[in-house]
């Protein structure tokens, strides 16, 4: 399958297409290195971007809901010991096709930052 159908595959799915929305991409980041609730995940998001990015209620949970229904995401049924757990909290964890959609914008982000070296862009001495 080409690339074109595989975005028009995904875009029918009603899942996200390459470029990532920032917040998309740094979701399926950390949930690369683990499972992880929602408000981890929105201060896990704070912390990547050193506060450049907050992830508000609506965007986090418009984002989950997203993921989920286009398969890149899971509702996780592991749980921590309930003495050190909110019973209202949901664990979400990374799906093969969500990593993989992770990698391939990861890749393409790289060639940009490539890109932009090779024009003298950005300035490699600090």
């Amino acid at each position: 399958m080409n690339q074109r159908a595989r975005r028009t595959t995904r875009r029918e799915e009603g899942g996200p297409d390459l470029p990532l929305k920032p917040a998309t991409f740094l979701i399926l980041l950390s949930l690369a290195e683990g499972e992880r609730h929602g408000y981890a995940l929105k201060k896990g998001v704070r912390q990547r971007t050193a506060g450049r990015l907050e992830l508000g209620p609506a965007t986090l949970y418009r984002s989950l809901h997203q993921l989920q229904q286009a398969g890149l995401i899971e509702e996780s049924d592991r749980r921590p010991a309930p003495e050190l757990d909110d019973e209202r909290r949901r664990y979400y964890r990374i799906t093969p096709a969500g990593r993989r959609l992770a990698g391939a914008e990861a890749r393409r982000l790289a060639d940009l930052v490539g890109a932009a070296r090779a024009a003298q862009l950005i300035d490699e001495t600090g």
